[in-house]
């Protein structure tokens, strides 16, 4: 059964993929490990203080990553520091991407693979690199892999999972609103892409709004009251449906709706505990294993010599 799931998970992989292959080169890190060195996975996790959620998300796809890699080490990280403070109050103790790493070098790992279940290559991510960075002197080789949605490959996937696991009938004017976290920097563009790509695949009553970020509560309003939508399914566009999803979405945002005259629908389950989201994490892991990323010289070299 295992073996079967890697096979769908390459094929996965090398889809998903197929845009970035010019900025890789292929490189088995098992095979490159020498006789005192040994490889270890690090998941990294935004983090939630909701267990049930935890058990559906984090948790499930932790178990996989074990299972599908037994011959790495699975560790796993929070970023969140607001839920390490309150996890550690309850007596529930998660290190940082920081200390995880240096706990496994004091361990003798020597290669690692950092793999994030963030949703946008953000913030988040900003920090996470920069995390890796400082402690790459310790270690022979750290591959960082990519969030969900990086790639064009990996929206469309996300896009057509969704529609699927979500339904929303057109003929009695459904809609669904996916509603993202949301970034400061450049990276909140990929919600309207993924907006874009709901419609451009034929899914005009599908649309993607933002707590903190573009598209804003107003702008999905907008296309709500412009396709004369009247039933409105809320659903997280995040990896766990922890407070946000609680808070935001299911009192502010469903409220807000309300008063504009739609009945409003509650879909709160987190991306996280969707199989086949689980599956894309899992083959972007399966990519770094036989992959590593080239450094910008290095591409730089090679375009000069083409």
């Amino acid at each position: 059964m295992r073996k079967l799931f890697s096979v769908i998970l390459l094929f996965l992989c090398m889809s998903v993929h197929a845009q970035e292959l010019s900025s890789f080169v292929e490189s088995d890190l098992l095979a490159s490990l020498g006789k005192d060195e040994k490889a270890a996975l690090l998941m990294v996790h935004f983090g939630t203080t909701y267990d049930e959620t935890r058990t559906r998300t984090i948790d499930a796809i932790n178990r996989k990553a074990k299972s599908m890699f037994p011959q790495l080490e699975v560790r796993e990280s929070y970023t969140s520091r607001i839920i390490l403070r309150r996890l550690k109050a309850r007596g529930i103790q998660k290190e940082t991407p920081l200390e995880a790493m240096l706990r496994l070098r004091a361990e003798g790992y020597t290669h690692l693979i950092v793999q994030s279940t963030n949703i946008i290559d953000g913030m988040e991510m900003e920090s996470l690199r920069k995390d890796v960075e400082s402690v790459m002197p310790f270690f022979r080789e750290i591959r960082v892999g990519r969030p969900l949605m990086y790639s064009t490959e990996d929206a469309l996937r996300v896009v057509e999972i969704l529609t699927k696991r979500i339904p929303a009938d057109r003929k009695k004017r459904e809609h669904v609103l996916l509603v993202g976290h949301g970034t400061a920097t450049p990276a909140t563009a990929i919600y309207s892409e993924i907006d874009y790509m709901f419609k451009a695949e034929g899914h005009s009553n599908y649309h993607v709004g933002t707590i903190e970020g573009y598209p804003t509560f107003e702008n999905a309003l907008h296309q709500l009251k412009t396709a004369k939508a009247k039933t409105v399914i809320l659903a997280p566009l995040m990896f766990v449906a922890g407070d946000h999803a609680k808070n935001d979405i299911s009192q502010e945002w469903k409220v807000a709706l309300e008063k504009e005259g739609f009945l409003v629908k509650l879909h709160l389950e987190g991306l996280g505990e969707v199989p086949e989201i689980q599956e894309i994490y899992l083959s972007h892991i399966l990519f770094l294993m036989q992959h590593r990323e080239r450094g910008i010289m290095e591409k730089k070299k090679v375009y000069s010599e083409q």
